[in-house]
């Protein structure tokens, strides 16, 4: 194990760096879990960029849908690559420093934020394409921009307040973080001084952030799925149905893990359970992500089909 830095402060053992545990209560997994994340990783990033290269790509998936299905691959990209290869590192080697603990928890909690509202944008744009027909172009003109805009602008404002509050503190013994990320909670605890502030800071930031836009889209998938109901067409409904279903199943378990995280109290069952609960919001959500929303759409198929034709096309022509 790489040897702790430290420093003597006021008579405290000031941290320079933590270790992060991740999953070592499971040493005789290690290589397994090693190789399963890192497939993981290779799966999400591929899913996620391709959806993005078929966005940019097809003229025909310009639309506000798509705009904000792209905006969605971009930040799992993102996110995955926050979490992902720091937990493989983990996995060999646990050492990381202060400074990069705070940088991951920032990526980290600026992606979720503004995931969190994203999901929220979209099931909206869903529920006036579905719910209201006639009135979704007028609707929707102009403000695309301005809902995907606002998402990854109040994620940038809460995850830097938090995020400077933690950069004021001081980090003492013991070194060890019982997690595979830098997470808040895990952090604020090795603080060597009063921490209320910035606890309290949190909690209300992650009381705005994740309620209000978690009932929206619960909301407007209700009405949607009110909807599809009347449509007279079995076969279309149970297609519709499905379809929203899924939807709603992922951002339940992407919005309820993380509640039962950052708002429900901290209990000792609870605080066992985090571990697992965070594999649900920061690893499998970014993964299913890409299947659930994009790859069974009929537009996204016909638009990888186009592209792959091309390549065949393209492979053919050099080789003649």
């Amino acid at each position: 194990m790489t040897h702790i830095q430290k420093a003597e402060v006021d008579n405290q053992t000031v941290i320079t760096k933590f270790i992060l545990l991740g999953f070592g209560d499971l040493p005789q997994l290690q290589t397994l879990l090693f190789l399963l994340f890192l497939m993981i990783y290779i799966a999400t990033m591929a899913g996620n960029i391709l959806i993005i290269a078929l966005v940019v790509a097809d003229q025909h998936l310009h639309t506000p849908m798509y705009f904000f299905l792209g905006n969605l691959s971009c930040m799992e990209t993102c996110y995955s690559s926050t979490i992902l290869p720091r937990m493989l590192a983990s996995l060999l080697t646990g050492d990381i420093s202060v400074c990069g603990c705070i940088m991951q928890f920032y990526c980290f909690g600026f992606f979720a934020c503004a995931e969190c509202y994203l999901l929220a944008a979209m099931s909206c744009d869903r529920y006036l394409a579905i719910c209201k027909p006639l009135h979704y172009a007028a609707l929707m003109n102009g403000r695309t921009w301005v809902l995907a805009a606002g998402s990854w602008l109040w994620a940038f404002v809460a995850s830097t307040i938090t995020v400077y509050l933690m950069s004021q503190l001081t980090f003492c013994g013991p070194s060890e973080i019982d997690h595979f990320f830098c997470d808040l909670n895990p952090l604020i605890k090795h603080s060597c001084h009063n921490n209320n502030l910035i606890t309290l800071l949190s909690f209300i930031l992650t009381s705005i952030g994740v309620p209000f836009p978690f009932l929206l889209t619960v909301a407007s998938y209700s009405f949607i799925i009110t909807t599809i109901l009347r449509i007279p067409s079995t076969t279309r409904k149970k297609k519709a149905f499905s379809t929203c279903f899924s939807h709603l199943m992922v951002v339940t378990i992407f919005y309820g893990t993380i509640i039962i995280v950052y708002i429900l109290p901290d209990t000792d069952t609870l605080r066992d359970l985090n571990k697992v609960f965070s594999v649900f919001y920061t690893v499998l959500t970014p993964l299913v992500n890409p299947l659930i929303y994009s790859l069974r759409n009929k537009e996204v198929k016909l638009a990888l089909r186009k592209i792959i034709h091309k390549l065949m096309v393209l492979i053919g022509i050099q080789k003649e």
